[in-house]
């Protein structure tokens, strides 16, 4: 499943993990992975767009020099 965000594509897996569900978002361009953890009562819109949010601060930390690196 995919997604666009401004100027980029972003993969989104979710998987649902007992009474949880693990969505995992990865920037293409930059082969960047993130992963969050939430209720399946919020909604796949809801879990996939804190997962990019999340994405979106990783990236942005990195591009500032604070973040983690590539691994």
């Amino acid at each position: 499943m995919s997604s666009e965000a401004p100027g980029r594509e972003v993969l989104f897996e979710l998987r649902q993990i007992g009474n949880t569900v693990k969505v995992t978002a990865i920037d293409v361009a930059t082969n960047t992975e993130v992963s969050t953890m939430g209720p399946p009562s919020a909604g796949e819109h809801g879990l996939k767009m804190a997962a990019l949010r999340k994405l979106n601060y990783v990236l942005s930390e990195r591009a500032r020099g604070a973040g983690p690196g590539p691994r």
